[in-house]
């Protein structure tokens, strides 16, 4: 069983998307990072598809990070989320 949640999360589109269609659009560097910051509190969001590559979005508490298709992350991103 993955330990690792994703909230449910809308598409533009209006589909609701799972946690292993998110977890399955991240690369095995974006995977590892986030295993690594799980046992911080971090959780899975939702990836975004960019012409870069995929984008992880994971949120502790109310702090929100992204991890690039590399598996840096990113701490403090210039992102806004909608409600």
């Amino acid at each position: 069983m993955n330990m690792l949640v994703a909230l449910h999360s809308k598409e533009k589109r209006g589909a609701t998307l799972d946690h292993d269609t998110h977890w399955d659009a991240m690369s095995a560097e974006q995977k590892i990072a986030l295993y690594d910051l799980h046992k911080f509190g971090f959780r899975l969001l939702f990836v975004r598809h960019l012409t870069s590559g995929p984008l992880a979005f994971i949120m502790q508490n109310k702090t929100l990070a992204v991890i690039s298709k590399n598996g840096d992350v990113d701490y403090s991103p210039d992102v806004k989320l909608r409600a």
